[in-house]
């Protein structure tokens, strides 16, 4: 992150949340009782149907909205297109996008292309957000329950796909978690009062945790046994397949980070690794988990799990995992 250090030092009082929490948006103060929630993301194709690609990198990028707390409210396509492949392919992609646009109820208005060497889409993002109900990731407490809202181990399954090593089952449920709005655990989440949240993606689970625990002046603890992993990715890990997110993730954390040894090395690696459209982490106080597990299960999100605990800092570790 030393690149934004040369970037210059915002002190508008009306930005509520910069760059300096690695949030998963800006937001941006119009009166006392609206924000705007911004942000943009776009990547390479994950899967080769195309309307699928465009519906995992719409709901990826509609994400970072939901991981503040904000509701979407317009998206721009963003796209990179190589000249020699067919058009069709691209109003799939778009077609796909729109489809998940229209689900999280924002207005698609419009966006820019250019001749790119490779496919590339995502969309950027406008939402809306009440300036007292920001779930950043400086705000979870000491004594917060940790709740994940999707299985781990869509880095792994993204790379097993191009290999060829996975059935098509298994490519239609993982295109469907991937796909899947994090609207509803956003929604659970505003209506229990939670604290933090962070959606995971390109850092891995442990990656963003350490996000939010630098942000808070905490350490994340995480339960090995009780992380949420996608049905058969275990044996693809073992197998070699990861993304190469882990390895990153690992250099990235070095002694902010502890993972004990007693946890299987598939499973470090999982909680790594990057993840395509992941769930939301998200931080709630310890006597309101039970009524979030209860409203994430209303809202059919692929999973509600509580995988951890905010504890005090502990000296240079931002994230432990046992």
């Amino acid at each position: 992150m030393k690149v934004l250090d040369k970037l210059p030092k915002v002190t508008d009082e009306n930005l509520l949340v910069g760059s300096e929490t690695l949030d998963d948006g800006g937001v941006y103060r119009l009166t006392d009782d609206t924000a705007l929630v911004q942000t943009l993301d776009f990547f390479p194709p994950v899967v080769d149907d195309p309307r699928w690609f465009g519906r995992i990198a719409a709901a990826n990028a509609l994400s970072d909205v939901y991981a503040m707390g904000g509701r979407a409210l317009t998206a721009m396509n963003i796209v990179g297109f190589p000249k020699e492949l067919d058009v069709e392919i691209l109003g799939e992609i778009l077609a796909g996008g729109a489809e998940k646009i229209v689900e999280a109820g924002a207005a698609l208005v419009g966006g820019h292309s250019v001749q790119d060497t490779e496919v590339k889409y995502g969309l950027s993002v406008t939402g809306l957000v009440h300036p007292d109900r920001i779930t950043s990731n400086a705000h979870a407490k000491v004594g917060d329950v940790l709740v994940l809202t999707k299985p781990l181990g869509m880095g792994t399954v993204a790379t097993a796909m191009k290999m060829e090593k996975v059935d098509d089952a298994a490519i239609e449920r993982a295109c469907v978690q991937m796909a899947t709005l994090n609207r509803g655990a956003a929604e659970a989440l505003a209506e229990v009062g939670g604290r933090a949240a962070t959606d995971v993606t390109g850092f891995g689970l442990l990656g963003h945790a350490r996000g939010m625990a630098e942000a808070s002046g905490s350490t994340l603890v995480f339960e090995a046994s009780k992380l949420p992993l996608f049905d058969g990715v275990v044996p693809l890990v073992e197998a070699g397949l990861l993304s190469g997110g882990a390895a990153r993730t690992r250099l990235f954390l070095g002694a902010t980070a502890d993972l004990s040894d007693a946890v299987p090395l598939a499973v470090q690696n999982l909680a790594l690794d990057a993840e395509t459209s992941g769930g939301l982490l998200v931080a709630v106080p310890a006597d309101r988990a039970d009524a979030l597990l209860e409203a994430l299960g209303r809202r059919d999100t692929p999973c509600a799990t509580v995988v951890g605990e905010v504890v005090p800092r502990d000296g240079e570790v931002r994230v432990r995992l046992r």
